[in-house]
């Protein structure tokens, strides 16, 4: 069962205090998609967050998949992330 936008904001809230943080479910557009039929969702996230200051993209990246990797690939099929600083 994907999570709900709020349960990913809130997992990010936690890992990046102070960040400005927009989850946007997208799963709706993936419908049939084979990711799609076991219930994971699509997301895109948009944070900024002045801890990435100093970080290429790429780690950015994988600062942010680190804090809902345990929901990869079972909740959250895809993630689209825009990580700036």
């Amino acid at each position: 069962m994907r999570p709900d936008p709020l349960e990913i904001r809130s997992r990010l809230e936690a890992q990046f205090p102070g960040a400005s943080i927009e989850v946007i479910d997208d799963s709706h557009l993936h419908a049939g998609h084979a990711g799609a039929s076991g219930g994971a969702g699509h997301y895109t996230v948009r944070i900024r967050w002045s801890g990435f200051a100093g970080h290429l993209p790429l780690a950015r990246h994988r600062l942010v998949y680190h804090a809902v990797n345990d929901w990869i690939p079972h909740r959250i099929h895809a993630l689209s992330i825009h990580a700036a600083a």
